[in-house]
């Protein structure tokens, strides 16, 4: 008997996949803009895209103006406003390396996005705000994952691949 517990023991270890940890801060007075469980949603189906295990955690803040203009100008040197910034805790170049952290967990980073100006952007673009946002987290979590858009190849590479994880989850999520 004690075998065949042990074997059903392994295979409900196989059966149970560690839920992404994705945690969502929403700055005060945007509370009602956001729904963390769509939030947290849409950052799955973006990794899930990516074919990223399920043993990673990532943050996503959604804050002001200010705040990201504030971050844009620490971190980056940049004192004007934007409307997404990435923090990556991978190394350069976006891949992990060969040994994962003791928890056994890929620490992502945190995707900061500008609610305010998502919603300038929306009108702009003529789309819901909703919109806008996966827009705006896709980029950000592709930041972190290694993607970049600062010359012009990899730009291109990097619009290409939103587009296409915009056409997988548009529709589902706004």
């Amino acid at each position: 008997m004690s075998s065949l517990c042990a074997c059903f023991a392994q295979i409900l270890a196989c059966a149970i996949i560690s839920p992404m940890e994705i945690n969502v801060l929403i700055d005060d007075g945007f509370e009602e803009c956001s729904d963390i469980n769509w939030l947290q949603s849409v950052v799955r189906q973006v990794l899930m895209a990516q074919d990223v295990s399920s043993d990673v955690e990532v943050g996503l803040v959604i804050a002001s103006q200010e705040r990201v203009q504030e971050l844009n100008r620490s971190y980056l040197g940049k004192d004007t406003p934007t409307d997404v910034l990435a923090f990556s805790m991978l190394p350069a170049g976006g891949e992990p390396s060969f040994v994962l952290p003791p928890d056994g967990v890929l620490h992502l980073g945190e995707v900061i996005i500008s609610y305010p100006q998502a919603v300038i952007q929306a009108e702009e673009q003529g789309h819901p705000v909703k919109k806008e946002m996966v827009i705006l987290i896709i980029h950000g979590l592709l930041h972190l994952l290694g993607y970049e858009d600062e010359k012009p190849e990899s730009k291109c590479q990097m619009v290409a691949r939103e587009g296409e994880i915009l056409s997988q989850i548009e529709g589902e999520t706004y």
